[in-house]
């Protein structure tokens, strides 16, 4: 799917049907990373809706607020993590799709700026087939910044944007792993949480920047948004499916 990628490569899909937790669902990730760059899995897609959780960049750890936006956190009911990327904090909950795309790479950090402009695009699309009027770029005021967030636009009013993909990558030795979180239903509580928490950092944003898909195509569920991503894929690569018990097994075990 990427440009120096040495032939086509079959990408297997593993949809993962239930949340192991808010941290073992993030360790799982980087667990897949270390099997795809020591050769135990080939290309990988995991798709999950995770439970309620804030994921704090490395910088908000070290800002004088960052204990009182974990415990703003907690009181909204979402488990409050540090996440290896980079970035600020991101909320995600049942009403969001996690998909985590790992690969193998001999030089993982040659194509790590263009990963960002590809799956921007390609998110995008993918939006844009469900009925969204979505794009790539920063808009002003967002919660956790980057130039390749995917927002959505609300046609009465092309000013009204709102964020509804974040992205992060990490890069090691021999692979990649490059995770975007879909904010498809239900708003409102990423929203409280961000208020409270960014407000707990002393972290300018604006409120109005979080929404959901379905704000904007109502009736649009996560259901519908993950099928859509793997069409998406589909158009780029050949894809197989996996049962996601396999790779606990090959964990050694349940996760």
């Amino acid at each position: 799917m990427q440009e120096g990628q040495s032939g086509p490569r079959t990408l297997t899909v593993v949809r993962q049907d239930s949340s192991l937790g808010a941290a073992r669902d993030l360790e799982f990730g980087l667990e897949l990373l270390t099997r795809a760059r020591t050769g135990s899995i080939g290309p990988t897609l995991r798709l999950y809706r995770p439970v309620p959780t804030v994921a704090f960049g490395q910088r908000d750890t070290r800002l004088p607020g960052f204990e009182a936006a974990a415990q703003a956190c907690r009181d909204l009911g979402f488990e409050p993590l540090v996440r290896k990327a980079g970035g600020r904090a991101a909320a995600y909950h049942q009403g969001t799709l996690v998909v985590d795309h790992v690969e193998p790479e001999t030089d993982a950090i040659a194509g790590s700026k263009n990963r960002f402009s590809f799956f921007g695009d390609l998110l995008a699309d993918t939006l844009r087939s469900v009925g969204v009027h979505a794009a790539v770029g920063e808009i002003p005021g967002e919660y956790c910044p980057g130039e390749f967030s995917v927002h959505g636009i609300r046609p009465a009013d092309p000013a009204d944007r709102i964020k509804l993909v974040g992205t992060a990558q990490r890069v090691v030795s021999g692979g990649w792993l490059f995770s975007s979180v879909i904010v498809v239903e239900n708003s409102a509580p990423i929203r409280r949480v961000l208020t409270d928490s960014y407000a707990a950092l002393g972290l300018d944003w604006d409120p109005a920047t979080a929404g959901a898909a379905n704000d904007l195509v109502p009736g649009l569920t996560v259901h519908d948004v993950e099928d859509a991503v793997i069409a998406a894929y589909a158009g780029h690569t050949s894809l197989r499916n996996a049962d996601f018990s396999s790779y606990t097994r090959l964990n050694g075990g349940e996760a």
